[in-house]
């Protein structure tokens, strides 16, 4: 009778055992870094790479016990540098995107404007924002927001402008107001557009804070990465650029996590070979 019944529940979903053994996607990515991991480290054994070219990943790991207090309160002064950095680009690029895909006049005044300063380099800038603020804590926050402000801003009027007309016409012939039609039908269908922008400005961030530290800093992993570079301190340098990458990562998936959470029905959630994929 159970051996019936377990052909009769494979008939009825025949990709049930596979699916039933699946292993989760984040043990593949683990594999992914621990295989990359040992080639790394054995590439570096058996050629003999000297340590201050290319330290091993052991190396690497000792470096960031032995100073980890050093980075960690580095990496606290960079994090508050791109956390408010990213979300004062949050906060003004996404009701500016959306005051540019409302109204003409701001797509023919404010629009072209944004575009010109694109083509200023940031990094040009960090120089000018020193001068003029000093050393602290400002001009990296000024940086990391100007190379966070844009993406979500051209991604946003992306979003607002790519609606279907006709489900505009929809909406209105079915006696929606404005107000209702920007809550229920043209915010939903700009968020995955939004959420592209801010995970590309969290990526970013991260380069923002870095490139400033570098201009002008006595502190932050940017301060950090020159001085253990002018000591050709390869371990350190690799260690705080595993702490620097573990923040961008960290925050880009907080990112992803709210988008998964806010926008479940979008094609963008889709698991890859999963339900409704080829």
């Amino acid at each position: 009778m159970a051996q019936s019944q377990r052909v009769a529940e494979i008939a009825a979903d025949p990709i049930a055992p596979r699916r039933r053994f699946r292993l989760p996607d984040w043990t593949q990515t683990l594999a992914a870094f621990v295989v990359a991991l040992l080639l790394w480290q054995l590439v570096v054994t058996v050629i003999r790479v000297p340590a201050y070219v290319l330290p091993p990943p052991t190396a690497v790991f000792q470096g960031l016990i032995t100073y980890f207090p050093r980075i960690m309160r580095d990496a606290g002064i960079t994090l508050q540098e791109i956390l408010l950095g990213y979300a004062m680009a949050v906060v003004l690029s996404v009701p500016i995107a959306i005051l540019i895909a409302y109204s003409p006049f701001f797509a023919r005044t404010v629009w072209p404007l944004l575009i010109f300063s694109q083509i200023i380099p940031k990094i040009a800038l960090a120089p000018l924002f020193i001068i003029w603020f000093g050393f602290g804590f400002v001009p990296k926050v000024l940086i990391t927001f100007l190379l966070s402000f844009f993406p979500i801003v051209i991604d946003t009027v992306a979003g607002f402008r790519s609606l279907d007309p006709e489900v505009m016409y929809l909406a209105r012939s079915g006696g929606a107001s404005a107000w209702d039609i920007f809550w229920r039908v043209r915010l939903p269908a700009a968020l995955p557009h939004i959420f592209s922008g801010l995970k590309v400005a969290a990526a970013l961030a991260t380069t923002g804070a870095i490139i400033a530290e570098f201009v002008g800093s006595d502190r932050g992993l940017g301060y950090l990465l020159l001085q253990a570079n002018g000591d050709l301190n390869t371990a350190l340098l690799f260690a705080a650029i595993v702490v620097l990458s573990t923040i961008g990562l960290v925050l880009y998936g907080l990112v992803a996590l709210l988008e998964k959470l806010l926008i479940p029905w979008h094609v963008s959630q889709r698991v890859p070979g999963g339900e409704g994929t080829l």
